[in-house]
Formats: C-alpha cells, structure tokens, sequence
C-alpha cells in the first residue's frame, strides 16, 4: 500500500505509494478490514502525509477521519477524498467496514484529471450523495473492485487501462453527481478561480487582498463578491485560512522555529506571527506545535 518516507526532522512522516506485488503501479483498492490486518493501529493514528490520493466510503460503522487537522465524521455512504499534500490521520478503525481506494495522481488521464478537478485542494473533502448517486457510485465501487482482484484474466496493460477508465467513472461521478455536506456548492466562475490559484501561488508572500485584485485586475470587492459567492467567506478570510493552514503544516510537519516560519510566510517577525496565528487559532504556534504532536504544552 504505501511506505514512509521521513527524517530527523519531519514529525509526520510522508507516505509514498507502493504498489501490491504483482498489482499495477498507481491503483489500490482495499476492505477497511484489511488495512486493520496491514497496518498497526499506532501507526495508523500518527498525523501522515501521503503523494496519492485516498478515496474512503463506509459500508458499516462509523469513523472519525482527520484532514488538514479538522475532524470529519463519516458514517455508512458518505465519502472522504483527501489529496496529496493534505495531512491526514485515521481514526479509531475497530468498528468501521468499508473500502479504501488508493491511487497516484498520474494514474488517471489528463482529461479526467481536468475535469474532476483532482488537484483542487479546496475542493469538499467529505460528500454526503443523494440516494440515486449513492447507488450509481456503489456499482462504480463495485465494478472498480471487481477488476482489481481479476488480475491474470486480462494481459497486464489492458487490466491496468480497465482500471483507469472504472476509476474515471467513480471519480466523476463523485465529482459532479454528488452534493458536498451542507448546502451543494454553486459552480465556481472564472473570477473565484484565478483569485484561488493566485492566493496558492502567492500566499506567502502577501496576504493583502488589494495585492492580488491588482495583480488579477479586479477590484478588492469584486473579489469578496466572488468567493464569497462559492466558497462562504470572504476575500481575506479566504487568504488567512490559506496562510493558517500552510503554518499548521509546517509547525506539524516540520521543526523550523517560529521565526523562520514567520519568515517563510513574509511575516515580519515571529512576534508578527504569534499574534496573527494566536488571534486565528486560539493557540500559540508553539502550543499547536505540541497538540498535534501529543506533547504536553511546556
């Protein structure tokens, strides 16, 4: 399924896809029961960060699944996509059936890529499916783990292409036939998506909205109309919550002091930085460092 991948200085561990012998590289689909045989529960409850994407549903059970350190419920047919790059850690898996698919990102073809928006991390990460989708993605679930265990009935690359295009058909399906918890989300327009891929391109290195309705050629309320509109909150909300979470990962992920993450998101100076994490979070970058990492806070 995958290996860990870490050093002296990273606390959560990146996991890299590893491929079944005998198996096509870039696809897994296993029952959650499984994965409890595979690997230990410690090892599994440990903050991880994996460069393929996850994609879970529930048959039985429930399970508390933690993405980019916000806690998601999930319960018989809702589905949880976390994506490469996301930090990720598993829940109490005793009492929760199911199946996990496992899959790199170059797997899939470009076109399906483009259109299921795969590298979209603000994409919903757990889906709740009306009843009719919940049924055409159980087939697809179906039919997609039929013919991962019918290796040797086909020629090797004509399977791994069958295993592609089923993958493709869950995968759009699930991006485009399912509503996102809460109240469906409105089709982003062009305006909501340079702003989003503006502020992941330069959100450490400015946080202030008229920086980028001027780099776009917007205005600053234009803006806020516009994410307001798709994703709930405003301009600058948009681009804290951004600024936030790149320095969780790295206080979870890494162990560079406060100031030299103040200095990697253009803050200009750790106490710069304290203040506007501490305001945002309730905790100190310090104090949060601890949390995740299970530390008693000195």
């Amino acid at each position: 399924m995958a290996k860990n991948r870490h050093d002296a200085a990273r606390e959560i561990p990146e996991i890299l896809f590893t491929a079944p012998a005998g198996t096509p590289a870039g696809v897994e689909v296993l029952p959650l029961a499984t994965l409890r045989r595979r690997v230990p529960a410690a090892r599994l409850a440990t903050l991880q960060r994996p460069d393929f994407h996850h994609l879970l549903t529930l048959t039985g059970g429930t399970l508390w699944h933690t993405v980019d350190f916000t806690a998601y419920a999930l319960e018989p047919g809702s589905w949880l996509w976390v994506r490469p790059g996301q930090v990720h850690q598993w829940g109490d898996l005793t009492h929760a059936e199911g199946t996990l698919i496992l899959f790199r990102q170059d797997f899939i073809d470009a076109a399906t890529a483009a259109v299921t928006r795969i590298e979209d991390l603000h994409a919903p990460v757990l889906r709740r499916p009306l009843p009719d989708d919940a049924a055409a993605l159980h087939r697809a679930v179906d039919h997609l783990t039929a013919e991962f265990h019918a290796l040797g009935r086909l020629p090797l690359d004509i399977h791994t292409e069958a295993l592609r295009h089923l993958l493709s058909v869950l995968l759009l399906r699930l991006a485009h036939l399912t509503a996102p918890v809460g109240s469906p989300a409105p089709e982003p327009d062009s305006t909501y998506l340079r702003f989003r891929d503006a502020v992941e391109r330069d959100f450490a290195r400015t946080r202030r909205v008229e920086d980028y309705a001027r780099a776009l050629g917007y205005s600053a309320r234009t803006l806020s109309r516009a994410t307001l509109a798709t994703a709930g909150l405003g301009a600058k909300e948009f681009i804290d919550r951004r600024v936030v979470l790149e320095a969780k990962r790295l206080l979870a992920h890494s162990d560079q002091t406060a100031a030299r993450i103040a200095d990697h998101l253009a803050f200009p100076s750790a106490t710069h930085f304290s203040k506007y994490f501490h305001q945002r979070t309730g905790q100190t970058p310090i104090g949060f460092r601890h949390t995740v990492r299970g530390h008693p806070t000195p």
